[in-house]
Protein backbone atom coordinates (compact mmCIF):
# COMPACT_ATOMS: atom_id res chain seq x y z
CA UNK A 1 0.00 0.00 0.00
CA UNK A 2 1.41 3.38 -0.95
CA UNK A 3 2.27 5.90 1.71
CA UNK A 4 2.32 9.69 1.55
CA UNK A 5 5.81 10.98 0.86
CA UNK A 6 7.51 14.29 0.11
CA UNK A 7 6.28 16.03 -3.06
CA UNK A 8 3.12 13.87 -3.34
CA UNK A 9 -0.15 15.59 -4.24
CA UNK A 10 -2.84 14.40 -1.86
CA UNK A 11 -6.33 15.16 -0.67
CA UNK A 12 -6.91 15.22 3.05
CA UNK A 13 -9.87 15.82 5.31
CA UNK A 14 -8.99 17.53 8.57
CA UNK A 15 -10.49 19.13 11.63
CA UNK A 16 -8.24 21.61 13.42
CA UNK A 17 -8.77 22.24 17.14
CA UNK A 18 -7.13 24.05 19.98
CA UNK A 19 -5.99 21.84 22.85
CA UNK A 20 -9.19 22.82 24.72
CA UNK A 21 -11.24 21.16 21.94
CA UNK A 22 -12.42 24.38 20.25
CA UNK A 23 -12.64 23.75 16.48
CA UNK A 24 -11.08 26.51 14.36
CA UNK A 25 -11.25 24.90 10.90
CA UNK A 26 -12.59 21.80 9.18
CA UNK A 27 -12.90 20.46 5.65
CA UNK A 28 -15.96 18.35 6.46
CA UNK A 29 -18.43 20.87 4.98
CA UNK A 30 -16.38 22.03 1.99
CA UNK A 31 -14.56 18.92 0.81
CA UNK A 32 -10.98 17.73 1.25
CA UNK A 33 -7.91 19.94 0.95
CA UNK A 34 -5.84 19.17 -2.14
CA UNK A 35 -2.19 19.98 -1.60
CA UNK A 36 1.26 19.09 -2.89
CA UNK A 37 3.71 18.44 -0.08
CA UNK A 38 7.02 20.28 -0.08
CA UNK A 39 5.59 23.50 -1.54
CA UNK A 40 5.62 25.45 1.72
CA UNK A 41 1.83 25.88 1.71
CA UNK A 42 1.28 23.96 4.97
CA UNK A 43 2.57 24.59 8.45
CA UNK A 44 5.52 22.24 9.06
CA UNK A 45 3.85 20.13 11.75
CA UNK A 46 0.79 19.50 9.57
CA UNK A 47 2.89 18.41 6.59
CA UNK A 48 5.13 16.21 8.75
CA UNK A 49 2.03 14.55 10.22
CA UNK A 50 0.85 13.52 6.76
CA UNK A 51 4.09 11.79 5.72
CA UNK A 52 3.84 7.99 5.85
CA UNK A 53 0.03 7.97 6.13
CA UNK A 54 -1.77 5.48 3.88
CA UNK A 55 -4.95 5.93 1.86
CA UNK A 56 -8.03 6.30 4.10
CA UNK A 57 -5.88 6.19 7.24
CA UNK A 58 -7.14 8.36 10.09
CA UNK A 59 -5.01 9.76 12.86
CA UNK A 60 -4.84 12.63 15.32
CA UNK A 61 -1.70 14.72 15.65
CA UNK A 62 -0.73 17.44 18.10
CA UNK A 63 1.44 20.19 16.65
CA UNK A 64 3.46 22.29 19.07
CA UNK A 65 3.22 26.03 18.43
CA UNK A 66 6.85 26.04 17.25
CA UNK A 67 5.83 23.82 14.28
CA UNK A 68 2.62 25.80 13.70
CA UNK A 69 2.40 29.61 13.90
CA UNK A 70 5.04 30.19 16.56
CA UNK A 71 4.94 32.25 19.71
CA UNK A 72 3.00 35.50 19.99
CA UNK A 73 5.51 38.19 19.04
CA UNK A 74 5.22 41.43 21.02
CA UNK A 75 6.82 43.44 18.20
CA UNK A 76 3.78 42.68 16.01
CA UNK A 77 1.53 44.82 18.24
CA UNK A 78 1.24 48.47 17.21
CA UNK A 79 -0.66 51.48 18.55
CA UNK A 80 -2.63 53.52 16.00
CA UNK A 81 -4.10 56.89 16.86
CA UNK A 82 -7.84 57.21 16.30
CA UNK A 83 -7.35 60.07 13.83
CA UNK A 84 -5.36 57.71 11.58
CA UNK A 85 -8.36 55.37 11.25
CA UNK A 86 -11.03 55.79 8.58
CA UNK A 87 -14.04 57.64 10.03
CA UNK A 88 -16.34 54.78 9.01
CA UNK A 89 -14.62 52.30 11.36
CA UNK A 90 -15.85 51.82 14.91
CA UNK A 91 -13.12 49.52 16.28
CA UNK A 92 -13.98 46.69 18.65
CA UNK A 93 -11.66 44.16 20.30
CA UNK A 94 -11.34 41.11 18.02
CA UNK A 95 -12.33 43.01 14.87
CA UNK A 96 -10.29 42.17 11.80
CA UNK A 97 -8.65 44.96 9.82
CA UNK A 98 -6.56 45.03 6.66
CA UNK A 99 -3.57 47.36 6.30
CA UNK A 100 -2.43 48.17 2.78
CA UNK A 101 1.23 48.96 2.15
CA UNK A 102 2.43 51.50 -0.38
CA UNK A 103 3.33 48.60 -2.67
CA UNK A 104 -0.28 47.35 -2.59
CA UNK A 105 0.46 44.43 -0.27
CA UNK A 106 -2.12 43.60 2.40
CA UNK A 107 -1.58 42.60 6.01
CA UNK A 108 -4.27 41.08 8.20
CA UNK A 109 -4.58 42.72 11.63
CA UNK A 110 -6.77 42.15 14.66
CA UNK A 111 -7.83 44.84 17.11
CA UNK A 112 -6.31 43.86 20.47
CA UNK A 113 -7.24 46.95 22.51
CA UNK A 114 -9.54 49.94 22.15
CA UNK A 115 -8.52 53.03 24.13
CA UNK A 116 -9.90 56.56 24.26
CA UNK A 117 -7.34 58.03 21.83
CA UNK A 118 -5.87 54.97 20.09
CA UNK A 119 -6.25 51.30 19.32
CA UNK A 120 -3.67 48.53 19.49
CA UNK A 121 -3.56 46.16 16.52
CA UNK A 122 -2.02 42.69 16.48
CA UNK A 123 -0.37 41.36 13.30
CA UNK A 124 0.30 37.89 14.75
CA UNK A 125 -1.51 34.99 13.13
CA UNK A 126 -4.68 34.32 15.16
CA UNK A 127 -3.36 30.85 16.07
CA UNK A 128 0.09 32.06 17.17
CA UNK A 129 0.94 30.91 20.67
CA UNK A 130 -1.27 27.81 20.48
CA UNK A 131 -0.49 24.13 20.19
CA UNK A 132 -2.86 22.67 17.58
CA UNK A 133 -4.62 19.31 17.30
CA UNK A 134 -5.63 17.94 13.90
CA UNK A 135 -7.78 14.93 13.06
CA UNK A 136 -6.51 13.80 9.64
CA UNK A 137 -7.77 11.40 6.98
CA UNK A 138 -5.97 10.96 3.67
CA UNK A 139 -8.64 10.41 0.99
CA UNK A 140 -6.49 10.47 -2.14
CA UNK A 141 -2.82 10.05 -3.05
CA UNK A 142 -2.10 11.09 -6.64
Amino acid sequence: MSKVKANDTIQVHYTGKLTNGQVFDSTEERGPLKVTLGQGSLIPGFENGLVDMTLNEKKTITIPKEEAYGEVRKELFQAIKNEELPETIKPEVGMGLVARGQDGSEQQLRVAEVNEDHIVVDANHPLAGHDLVFDLQVVEIE
